[in-house]
C-alpha cells in the first residue's frame, strides 16, 4: 500500500515548488553526504539522511504544509527544498532552503523563498517567519538579506551550534 500525501504546487516564473517524492531520494542523498551539507550538521551517512528526508514527508502529514521540492519548469529534477516549516522543539516556524550542487548563483534560491514566504502568509496565516542560519554559511547571509531579512539577536534558537537569527519582513512589509 501507497500512502499519498496532498501538496499544493506553486508555480513561479522559471519553477515548480511541489511536494516530496521518492524520485528525489538520490538527489537528497548526494547533497546529505557531501561537504555542502556542513551548515545544516552533516555531512550525513544515507541512513540519517533517509531519515531527514522521510521527516520532510512527515512534516507534511502532521502539519499540512512543509519543505516544497524545487524544480526547474519543464523538469521533474530536484534542485533542492525551500518552504515553510515549524519542527518540534523549534521556539518559530522558519522558512528553509537547501540547493543542491549546481543549482547556486542563479537566483532559484531567492526566487523560490519569495513564493515560499508569501505561501507561508497569505495561505498559512503566518504573521512572522525566520531563518535560522549557520554563522560560517555566508552564501546563506546573504540570501537572507537580499529576502529583505535583518538579524535578530534577541530570538532563541534550538541549536548548539553557531547560529544567527535573521527574521523576514511581516506580511504588511511585503504586500
Amino acid at each position: 500500500m501507497k500512502i499519498t500525501i496532498d501538496c499544493p504546487e506553486i508555480e513561479t516564473e522559471r519553477l515548480i515548488l511541489r511536494g516530496p517524492k521518492a524520485s528525489d531520494w538520490e538527489a537528497h542523498a548526494a547533497f546529505a553526504g557531501s561537504q555542502r551539507a556542513r551548515y545544516i550538521g552533516g555531512p550525513f551517512s544515507r541512513r540519517d539522511a533517509w531519515t531527514k528526508f522521510a521527516s520532510r514527508w512527515g512534516h507534511w502529514a502532521l502539519h499540512g504544509y512543509g519543505m516544497f521540492t524545487v524544480t526547474r519548469k519543464g523538469s521533474d529534477e530536484a534542485i533542492g527544498v525551500i518552504g515553510p516549516h515549524f519542527p518540534e522543539g523549534w521556539a518559530e516556524p522558519e522558512l528553509g532552503w537547501i540547493l543542491y550542487p549546481g543549482a547556486e548563483g542563479q537566483g532559484v534560491a531567492r526566487e523560490a523563498a519569495l513564493a515560499c514566504r508569501r505561501f507561508a502568509y497569505d495561505t498559512l496565516g503566518w504573521t512572522t517567519a525566520i531563518s535560522y542560519i549557520d554563522t560560517r554559511n555566508d552564501r546563506s547571509r546573504a540570501l537572507a538579506e537580499r529576502l529583505g531579512c535583518s538579524l535578530d539577536p534577541s530570538a532563541p534558537h534550538p541549536f548548539e551550534e553557531d547560529c544567527v537569527v535573521y527574521r523576514h519582513p511581516g506580511p504588511e512589509a511585503i504586500a
